[in-house]
């Protein structure tokens, strides 16, 4: 296995290092998980729990939530570990908290956030397919394309921006 990982977007080097030193650079600080006990109020007791979690960590977006579970991101950089830990812990018997994790951002989340910031390319060499429509020339998706075309009557090409 690999040491260090290095990261291009749009054919561009943009970091190299650990995955420990990918993840603290260009993480979004934390991902908080909380699981309310499920019982006949679970929709009121998620609201609440929510309500909490959004006024008591700024910076707190909701990634998704569903049956008494709901996940954040929590991208406050002043807050430590143990702040967090100690708030969900004191939180938990009034909002019924079951359960809860706090974890670094991931190396996939990472990815995902330069996978954002790539760009299309501005042109793209566009072909007619008389088979099939169209298609990217130099990504076809049949014989024919790949072939030279005898005439302009066969095909088209058309220059499309993206």
């Amino acid at each position: 296995m690999c040491t260090r990982l290095a990261i291009m977007v749009n054919g561009q080097f943009k970091c190299l290092g650990s995955t420990q030193h990918l993840k603290s650079k260009f993480g979004e600080g934390y991902s908080l998980i909380a699981k309310v006990a499920i019982d006949g109020e679970v929709d009121t007791k998620t609201q609440q729990l929510m309500n909490f979690i959004e006024s008591t960590f700024q910076g707190a977006t909701l990634k998704d939530f569903h049956q008494g579970l709901c996940q954040y991101q929590i991208s406050d950089a002043n807050l430590s570990w143990a702040k967090v830990f100690g708030i969900m812990e004191s939180a938990k018997v009034q909002y019924g908290i079951e359960d809860y994790s706090v974890s670094q951002t991931s190396l996939e989340q990472v990815f995902i956030g330069f996978a954002r910031r790539q760009k299309p390319p501005k042109h793209i060499n566009m072909g007619m397919c008389t088979k099939f429509g169209n298609c990217m020339r130099y990504f076809c998706c049949c014989k024919y394309c790949s072939q030279k075309p005898k005439s302009n009557a066969n095909r088209e090409s058309v220059q499309t921006p993206m």
